[in-house]
């Protein structure tokens, strides 16, 4: 009898089973993906410009750097639980999903908004 004739025999409690398990993704790649998307998504945006202002306002360029890349970390610091919380609640196409019908509603909402005035 063959080696693997006998594995195919024994009782399926002794028979070793593989775990397949999430790979976490490369450290570099992950970092500089989110760092490209959120600096250009961040680009010319209010944030920016709000920052802009204050900093030209206040001639204390500093303490508004500290100010805004604290607010900064702090609605990242939000983004990124609620972000981790959810992915182990909905699968990641559920979660897309649900991203893309709410940035509809909100251009909805922007351009009704437009409209109105």
């Amino acid at each position: 009898m063959k080696t693997g004739d006998r594995e195919s025999l024994k009782p399926i409690s002794q028979v070793p089973v593989k775990v397949q398990t999430k790979q976490p993704r490369n450290f570099w790649l992950v970092f500089t993906s989110t760092f490209i998307t959120i600096f250009l998504a961040e680009m010319g945006d209010k944030t920016q410009l709000v920052t802009l202002l204050m900093s030209a306002e206040s001639q204390s360029p500093w303490i508004v750097f500290i100010g805004s890349a604290l607010a900064l970390i702090a609605t990242s610091l939000i983004g990124v639980s609620i972000g981790y919380w959810l992915s182990k609640k909905l699968t990641p196409e559920t979660l897309d999903l649900s991203v893309a019908i709410l940035l509809l509603f909100i251009t909805a909402w922007l351009i009704s908004d437009i409209i109105n005035l």
